[in-house]
């Protein structure tokens, strides 16, 4: 598999990275091995995961496949903290609790270390300074190799980043800033991927498959076993089963069909070559389902098909969004 830099770092990783939502909870460890092995033997290194993921159980499932399974020095491993299991207090971005999460991930894991840590997301009651010391302490204590941000918004990943641009040399760049971004959530095109690409910073999109509605299976209803037809996931997926995404997913099965691979190749390949995207993160239910997805390596499309994906799927940009002397 192709490797890519990290942003403006000396990071590489796969242009495709394996999520571990589910692991620990609706993926057992027979799964989760078959998976990783997959992963690995494709050529994979980014291997996304969090402390909150099953309760810290992704990271311990994880961590009981390095080394018996895979090697650690063959993987770029992942992990985020801030979030909190606090009705009142959705995330806890303090520098106290942030290092106390990343000890406790690094115990989970099994290792000395984390490749790329980032901070799960913005935390209005903590001091954005002290949530970026936690970063800097962690890449000098050699905890993390690397350090980003999750779930921040143009303002807040301008305000991040450029903070730790303000003292070369005494803190750590941010590498990269995970969010959702697929042909059914183009938000991120607003503000963030602008500022992104300007602060150096690599995108790694989260449900790149449109949280698995572009693969087409809810084309005809909800099939048994999906996301939509589990209770707690099914909330998850409604808002991308409306008309309009109706229409993209429509799209994405016509180029599909005229290019004689799946819908999920498609819509993986879209956002993986957009640009500032480093690394879509993908989940799988199983093996088999990982490795159809893996197989979008071969694959790029053709402008065409591009400039028509781009045309259906494209959002409303409005002022102040961008260039307002063009609108």
């Amino acid at each position: 598999m192709e490797l890519r830099h990290l942003g403006r770092t000396g990071l590489r990783v796969s242009r495709i990275g394996l999520g571990t939502l589910t692991w620990g909870r609706d993926t057992g460890e027979s799964d989760a091995a078959a998976q990783l092995k997959t992963f690995w033997e494709a050529g994979g290194t980014l291997v996304d995961t969090a402390d909150v993921y099953a309760d810290g159980g992704a990271e311990y499932l994880l961590g009981r496949l390095l080394g018996e399974l895979v090697p650690r020095r063959d993987l770029v491993i992942s992990t985020k903290a801030g979030s909190v299991p606090d009705p009142d207090r959705r995330f806890d971005c303090s520098r106290g609790h942030l290092l106390a999460a990343l000890d406790a991930s690094l115990e989970r894991l099994g290792t000395d270390y984390v490749d790329l840590w980032q901070i799960h997301a913005y935390d209005p009651v903590t001091p954005l300074d002290e949530t970026l010391q936690a970063l800097d302490i962690a890449v000098g204590s050699g905890r993390a190799r690397y350090v980003g941000v999750s779930n921040f918004c143009g303002w807040q990943l301008a305000k991040a980043a450029a903070w730790q641009l303000a003292a070369p040399g005494g803190r750590t760049r941010l590498a990269g800033t995970q969010l959702e971004y697929s042909l059914l959530q183009r938000g991120i095109e607003r503000e963030v991927l602008p500022a992104a690409l300007d602060l150096g910073v690599g995108v790694l999109p989260s449900s790149p498959l449109g949280r698995g509605v572009l693969t087409g299976k809810y084309r005809d209803g909800t099939p048994p076993g999906s996301r939509g037809a589990v209770e707690y996931l099914a909330p998850f997926v409604a808002p991308y089963l409306d008309e309009p995404a109706s229409r993209i997913v429509d799209a994405v099965a016509t180029a599909a069909d005229g290019l004689a691979v799946t819908p999920l190749e498609v819509a993986l390949a879209w956002v993986r070559d957009r640009p500032g995207v480093t690394a879509p993160v993908i989940g799988a239910r199983n093996a088999e389902q990982l490795a159809e997805a893996l197989s979008v390596e071969a694959l790029t499309l053709p402008d065409e098909i591009c400039r028509a994906l781009d045309d259906v799927s494209a959002p409303v940009h409005r002022y102040p969004d961008h260039d307002w002397s063009t609108l």
